[in-house]
């Protein structure tokens, strides 16, 4: 079904900075075009380039003030009495996009490497091929094309059909950011946005819109895997449990309403490129335009794909730091009992 295109007023660009020195790519930024590529690798010896400025999208807001953070509490364990985890042992399904914006005036170089990266390493863990949608911004079929349109459209044709134990992948890479929350759901007062190819025609994509596309229509004990290498994606799925790389579960970002309004029993991971209120970089590996974000999560299981949830957030944390400052995110459907394995692809590691 067609999609009407709202008005969309032209996004501005904010800065939240640490200075002007250095120049780097972020994900929602304006691209300060570098006079050298950068190696990002797992050992990170020698000299590391000081941090950069830090420039983000935010939506427009019909008011100036900023939304009055509510009071966070620690999510309740009572609704949730069994643990929904997926065997991984039925159908995989997979959607991978890759965003650079080209020819806008915020472009980004290392979206589309990612999301074709991406595909060739789900391809190689077993997704079959005819399986794994790739939609990026250098797609000459127009289908293919990471259109608002397109992305609602096939995050549809992402779940359709889902059953118990079926493993789904979501993979972003692009402009993320942040748009004041209209329905109350969010302590921060903010929801998390992605930004589609033409969202200057049609809009971004909320948080609330991925829940409702991706999550709210899982079966029990399916899995969905989303991974988003964008700014301000911490929370971008609204899932109820956020852990630290020590296992410790933190504090809700959502009200007591929102979390059993979003429950869900399928068994749902997300993994972000850094905190909501955090930039997420756009960088090199191996003279190659990459995020950084992405190019840590494949690194990590390539080096050890036999890994708890935490132990796996670990790893990518220690692949960005400390050259980056932003803080990957681990968030879920279900409390994480360790020492539960990752999953991604063996259904003997569940």
């Amino acid at each position: 079904m067609p999609i009407a295109a709202p008005s969309v007023p032209q996004v501005p660009i904010y800065s939240s900075g640490h200075g002007s020195g250095s120049k780097t790519h972020l994900k929602p930024a304006l691209v300060h075009h570098s006079t050298s590529s950068h190696n990002l690798n797992s050992s990170y010896h020698g000299h590391h380039p000081s941090p950069s400025p830090h420039v983000a999208f935010q939506v427009p807001s019909s008011s100036s003030s900023k939304p009055k953070p509510r009071p966070s509490k620690s999510p309740s364990h009572a609704h949730q009495p069994y643990i929904h985890y997926s065997k991984c042992t039925g159908r995989r399904k997979a959607l991978c996009i890759g965003i650079n914006y080209t020819g806008q005036r915020n472009e980004l170089r290392g979206c589309v490497n990612d999301a074709k990266r991406m595909r060739k390493f789900l391809i190689s863990h077993g997704y079959p091929a005819e399986d794994v949608v790739l939609l990026t911004d250098d797609a000459k079929d127009p289908r293919a094309l990471p259109t608002k349109k397109n992305i609602i459209g096939y995050m549809k044709w992402l779940i359709k059909g889902a059953q118990p134990n079926d493993a789904l992948f979501f993979h972003y890479s692009g402009h993320g950011g942040q748009t004041p929350d209209l329905d109350g759901d969010e302590l921060d007062g903010y929801d998390e946005v992605i930004f589609p190819l033409d969202f200057r025609k049609s809009g971004h994509i909320t948080d609330d819109v991925s829940i409702a596309r991706k999550v709210r229509p899982l079966p029990d004990d399916c899995r969905l895997t989303a991974l988003f290498d964008a700014c301000h994606s911490g929370t971008v799925l609204d899932l109820p449990y956020i852990y630290s790389s020590h296992g410790r579960l933190k504090g809700s970002h959502i009200t007591d309403r929102a979390r059993k309004s979003k429950s869900t029993k399928a068994d749902v991971i997300s993994w972000s490129g850094c905190k909501d209120g955090q930039t997420s970089a756009d960088t090199f590996a191996g003279g190659v335009a990459v995020g950084a974000m992405s190019h840590a999560f494949t690194t990590a299981l390539t080096s050890n794909p036999n890994q708890t949830y935490q132990e796996l957030l670990r790893s990518i944390r220690l692949i960005l730091h400390p050259r980056y400052s932003q803080k990957p995110q681990l968030g879920s459907s279900h409390h994480i009992v360790s020492p539960i394995k990752s999953c991604l692809f063996h259904s003997d590691l569940c």
